[in-house]
Parts: structure tokens; sequence; C-alpha cells
């Protein structure tokens, strides 16, 4: 009964996304190549003081990112360090200083990793003016660094690859925010609530009393859902019914984690002027979709155990309404894309169905990945494949029409090698060092031994690839983990950033080759397969150790 649910839900999915893909894909390729600015935009430009006709170099566009992101962080930590003055604050305190770099880090990294419950913690200026501004922006931000890449490719003999405020303001304005206000009235219409009620003390049917946090939600859910955000406005995130009610939402929600992503493929092959080379990454992408759904289903229909067995399946942490093949779809796509949202506890998932997880976010979430990261981060592997393959065949690697030289291929190997460094470097040093160790034990990790191993290893995982979700029994607020997994969101967000900006630039400096009977052809179905098999093959390399000491080993006992 299951495999048919999500064979239906997936149907039904493919069938949205279908038709959304190319006048989405196409509008994204008109927002960001339009000569046009709006009156709007023209006021928002004169008083930031920029110049909308002025184009930047790879290294100014960095700094524009950087700095932007910069005052996001100093902006999100002083609201939730001046919480108690604020105006809707619910009567909470000052978030601590720990918490306060961690969320500030987290939201501005488009991770949304919380490390505390958010409706008995945040007052609604923090959310609304805080995290959810953020939401939009860091959003913004990842998609213009990949349409700065797209247009490395497609630009020729030139030292520039656009203006970072222009992109920034053009992604918000013309793209998330018309379509968060739909998404937020389509989720009201399906019980997702918005108010400002505060608390309500309210009597169960059994004669208790309960009280019953409201809040903005329906508003914060869309933009959670579209920029590939995560963070709840409840503990328990999407697996609250305030914040996603019925099945017909929760695939609502799947299906605004997986539109953008999943249209910008088609924006790349229009930016290019070549269609199928769009439709290439999209099969890639499709692919490893799907096989890790397929994947992530099998080992939690078939869940050892009698009390799964029993019930069809490993059932717990799944909400009843959703059941298995609900919350499969849900957990993959908010995995492989950098979502991170959750309408189920991946902590309570069978062993090698939390190693999916983790696997997906391991893939570099590039499947179809997050908003922006997802279209850069696969571009950067399509780099490695062509190179590989010109080892392979003794042709010269190129890539439409740049080549790829020593420093092209440097970039990228960088950029392969950062967020691995960190995840395994963070997980490494947690269990490493006497005094950080004995804290984690002693304080963090509620299930010792392997899956205590493994949810440290989630955590780190999460928090470099900009992920967010988390193997919810590790208690993350601590200063270890604060500062840790803090530091590791933002450099996990901002080293691949520059890498990708310089890879830009210095194909955007590039002039074009001429294709030639030597030029590997990246539009057909065998590049795609050797594309997705070095996805796979580098992934494996590089975690395969560290899994085989935590979930394999957990689902072998």
């Amino acid at each position: 009964m299951e495999a048919w649910l999500l064979v239906a839900q997936l149907a039904t999915l493919v069938l949205v996304l279908a038709v959304i893909h190319r006048p989405l894909g196409d509008y994204l390729a008109w927002t960001f190549t339009s000569a046009k600015d709006f009156r709007v935009e023209r006021g928002l430009y004169r008083v930031v003081g920029v110049d909308p006709d002025s184009e930047q170099s790879w290294g100014a566009y960095l700094r524009g990112v950087l700095a932007f992101s910069l005052i996001g962080v100093l902006f999100v930590y002083a609201l939730q360090r001046l919480q108690a003055v604020l105006p809707y604050s619910l009567g909470f305190p000052a978030v601590p200083e720990g918490l306060s770099f961690n969320t500030a880090a987290s939201f501005v990294a488009n991770t949304n990793w919380q490390s505390y419950s958010p409706d008995v913690t945040l007052g609604y200026t923090v959310q609304i003016a805080g995290l959810a501004v953020q939401n939009f922006v860091s959003a913004g931000v990842g998609l213009a660094v990949a349409i700065a890449l797209v247009r490395g490719f497609a630009r020729r003999n030139t030292g520039t690859i656009g203006n970072f405020w222009v992109d920034l303001t053009r992604a918000t304005l013309r793209i998330l925010l018309p379509l968060a206000v739909v998404s937020a009235v389509v989720l009201i219409a399906g019980g997702v609530i918005q108010n400002f009620n505060g608390f309500t003390d309210v009597t169960t049917l059994t004669g208790g009393s309960a009280t019953v946090p409201g809040g903005p939600v329906a508003s914060q859910e869309a933009i959670k859902m579209l920029g590939n955000n995560g963070g709840g406005f409840y503990n328990t995130n999407s697996a609250h019914p305030f914040e996603n009610p019925t099945p017909w939402t929760n695939l609502f929600e799947i299906v605004l984690m997986l539109a953008i992503p999943f249209s910008l493929p088609r924006t790349f092959g229009k930016m290019v002027g070549d269609t199928r080379q769009g439709y290439a990454i999209l099969a890639a992408m499709g692919v490893l979709f799907v096989a890790s759904l397929a994947a992530l289903t099998a080992f939690e229909i078939g869940g050892a155990g009698t009390g799964p067995q029993l019930a069809g399946g490993a059932m717990e942490g799944k909400e009843q309404r959703f059941g298995i093949a609900a919350s499969t779809l849900f957990a993959t796509t908010s995995t492989i894309t950098s979502t991170g949202a959750v309408n189920s506890m991946h902590d309570s998932f069978t062993s090698l169905g939390g190693m999916m997880t983790l696997f997906n976010m391991m893939l570099g979430e590039i499947a179809p990945g997050g908003i922006g990261a997802g279209l850069y981060g696969i571009l950067i592997i399509a780099v490695i494949t062509v190179f590989i393959a010109g080892l392979l065949v003794g042709r010269t690697p190129e890539y439409l029409g740049k080549k790829l030289g020593p420093r092209e291929i440097k970039l990228a190997s960088l950029y392969i090698l950062a967020t691995p460094t960190l995840v395994l470097v963070g997980t490494a040093l947690s269990f490493a060092i006497p005094p950080i160790r004995e804290d984690v034990e002693s304080t963090s990790i509620w299930n010792p031994g392997l899956h205590g191993f493994t949810e440290v290893l989630y955590a780190f995982t999460s928090a470099a690839n900009n992920n967010g979700s988390a193997f919810a029994g590790l208690t993350a607020n601590t200063p270890w983990f604060n500062t840790a997994l803090g530091l590791a969101m933002l450099f996990g967000r901002f080293i691949p950033i520059v890498l990708v900006l310089a890879l830009a630039g210095s194909l955007a400096a590039q002039g074009k080759v001429p294709v030639t009977a030597g030029t590997l052809p990246t539009h057909r179905p065998q590049f795609v397969g050797l594309l997705v098999g070095v996805i796979v093959i580098v992934v494996a390399l590089t975690y395969f150790p560290v899994l085989a000491l935590g979930p394999l080993a957990e689902g072998l006992q």
C-alpha cells in the first residue's frame, strides 16, 4: 500500500514540476537578463547608492556578497540580544550569546539550523524582522551566485559577471516575494495558521488545560520552503499540524521545495544558448533524486523488528496522517535540497534510512540542491567530469566552449574538498579532544554508541552543507556545538561561494573555443551517466569510512 501511495505522489509531483519547469525557468532567465528595472527597484538602488547599469568583476561581486552577509549576521545577532526590549517579544528574554551567534550564522547561511524551540524562544519581531527576512535574502544570495556562474559560461572576453546588488534585488522582488505571497495564501486555505494571537489557554477534550502558541506561520512557512531555508516556527517543524496540517499541504510544500531548483537547469540552458545542456543537468538531478527516494522508502518499509512489521513499516517518529510514503518523499526532498525541514523525525528512521538522509547531504545537495547552490554545485561537478573524461580519452577538457585549464580545475577541486573537510574535521574534533569529548558525551549525546556518533556526524554534515535538519536526539545548544556548528555553517556557505565566483570570473574572461570533432558532447545520455557516476564515486570515496563507523555499522548489528 505504501509503495503505491509513493508512486501516486511521485507521479503527481513529477507532473506538477514538468508543467512549471519551462515557464518558471524561462521567467528566471528573463529576470536576470532583462535590461529594464522596475520603479521600486530603481528607488532601492538610489537609497543604497547602487548604479544598476554598472558591472562588477568577480572580486567586487564577492565583496558585495560578503559585506551584505556580514551585515545580516550582525543584525540578526543584535535583534536576538535585544529581544527583551523589542515589541511583540511575547515576554521572552534575550537569547544567550552563543545561541544568538549560532542562529544568526544559520539563517544568513541559508541553513536554518535551530538549537532551540522557536515557539518558546523567539518573539514575533525576531521571527519576522530577523529570520523571515533572511529566509528571503539568503535564498536570493544563492540564486545570484548561481546566475553569476552561468554568466561566466555564457560570456566571452569580459572581466565582469553582473552586479550583485541588482541580482539580489531582482531575485527577491521579482521571484521570491510574489511566489511566497501566493504560496502563503494557498497554505492558509489549507489550514496553516496566520495570526498574532500569542499564547492561548484552552480546555482539552479530556477536561485538562493546554497552552496553544499562535503566530504568523503561513507567511514564514511559504518562504521557508520556497527558499530552501527549512527553519520551522514550531519545534517539530513541518510535522506540526499548524505548519503542515494535511496530506495535500504536505505535497504542496514538497513542490515549493523543488520548484525553483528543478527549474534552474532550464534557466541555465537558456542563458548559455543551448537548452540541451540544461536538460542534461536536469536528467542527472532527476536520476539521483529518484534513486535516493527509492532506497530510503525501501529501508523504511522494510524496517526490521516486530513493531515495524506489524505496523507495515518503521512508523516511529512519523505522523499517522502522512505515513511512510509521504514521510520519505518529504525527507528525501528536504535533504537532497538544502531545505532541512522535516515532517518526521530523521533520528527515528531505521539505521540505513537515516544513512540515506545523510548521503543526500553528502552528495553536496545537488539533486536538485538548494536554490542556486544546487545549480552551481552540479556545474562544478560537471567541470570535474569533463576533465576526467578528457583524461580518459585524451581530449582537451572543454565545457560549453570554455577551456578548463589548471586554474579552473584547481578551483573546482577545492570546491569539492571544502565541505567534506568541514564535516570530517568537525566530527573528529568532537571526539578527539578530551574536554570536548567529555562534554559531548555527558551533555549532548543521549544515545551512546554508534547512533550517538551518527548524530554528531549528521550535525556537522547538515551544518557544513547548509541543510539545517538534525538527528534530534542530539542536544546541540552547548558552547561547543553553538560555536563549531556556527563556524561550519559560515565556512560551508562562503568558502564555496568564493571559489564559484572566482571560477565564474576566470571563465568569463575567456573567448569561445569552437566545437570540433574532439569536443566532448555534454548534452547526451552518455555524459549524464558519467556525471552521475562521478558524483556517486566522489561521495563514496570521501565519506564511506565515516559512514562505516556510524549508520552502516549500526544497520549491520
